[in-house]
């Protein structure tokens, strides 16, 4: 993922707090840091049917951490092309220290048209869950 702060996201979020990233008819697919905001340690990233069709709701990786687990869904209907290394990302630390770039768990081909109903613009999501990391 481009993590130059220069280019324009066009960035939303799901009430289960994952975030997309859309550039064009690809996106990018990652964990809110207000969702990390309480883990401490993650233990491991298990995607699950990596590449194909996945509906949005569909679970896409379970994330094992510190004193639990959780799933990260779908946020739209897309074709997984690519998946972020798992072992660096926990190794790295990348979901806890760059959850909203280099922490990116897929990439896909979004299924068109690709409705945007339901997903929270950044800065309506950012008001609603603010990031105060202890």
């Amino acid at each position: 993922m481009i993590t130059d702060n220069s280019i324009k996201r066009d960035l939303y979020c799901t009430t289960s707090h994952e975030w997309i990233d859309f550039h064009d008819i690809e996106a990018f697919i990652g964990i809110t840091g207000y969702r990390l905001r309480d883990v401490k340690d993650i233990k491991s990233v298990e995607f699950v049917r990596v590449y194909g069709f996945k509906k949005r709701g569909d679970v896409l990786a379970n994330i094992q951490y510190n004193s639990g687990r959780f799933q990260v869904r779908m946020p739209v209907d897309g074709n997984i092309t690519r998946i972020n290394n798992a072992g660096l990302l926990v190794s790295q630390n990348l979901l806890l220290t760059r959850p909203d770039t280099d922490g990116w768990l897929a990439k896909i081909l979004v299924s068109q048209p690709c409705l945007r109903k339901g997903l929270i613009p950044i800065q309506d999501y950012n008001s609603t869950f603010p990031l105060n990391r202890s």
